[in-house]
């Protein structure tokens, strides 16, 4: 995604466009952090060989952006999961992640702190 690449151009990133090819990054290669899109390539799949290699995860989404999809990748061992139309605050975020792995704490207290309000406004406040 160009967003991203433009946002974290600081970063070195590899980029796959499929299925397979994340799935082969994933098994062979170790990251510091993996974006996996929810939807677009099998997400959920790639979350569990990142979580297996202990590669801190974050789910991205468009189309699944729902309490439902938040809860699963919470309970499935995701780091974070960014709404897609929240991508300017990536780096924020991938520095929270990183910097909760750094002093063993949980990567979600930083995430409520940004999307709470976020979630009331679009799915009320349950």
């Amino acid at each position: 995604m160009d967003v991203l690449e433009d946002t974290l151009d600081m970063c070195e990133l590899t980029r796959a466009g499929d299925f397979e090819k994340a799935k082969q990054l994933l098994e062979n290669e170790y990251f510091d952090i993996a974006i996996l899109d929810v939807m677009g390539v099998n997400g959920y799949t790639l979350l569990d060989i990142a979580n297996r290699r202990k590669i801190p995860a974050v789910m991205l989404t468009a189309h699944a952006f729902s309490p439902e999809h938040t809860i699963e990748s919470y309970k499935r061992g995701a780091a974070y999961y960014i709404p897609k139309d929240s991508l300017h605050g990536t780096t924020t975020f991938l520095n929270d992640v990183l910097e909760a792995e750094e002093k063993g704490k949980s990567r979600w207290v930083p995430w409520l702190d940004h999307f709470a309000v976020y979630y009331d406004e679009k799915f009320g406040p349950k």
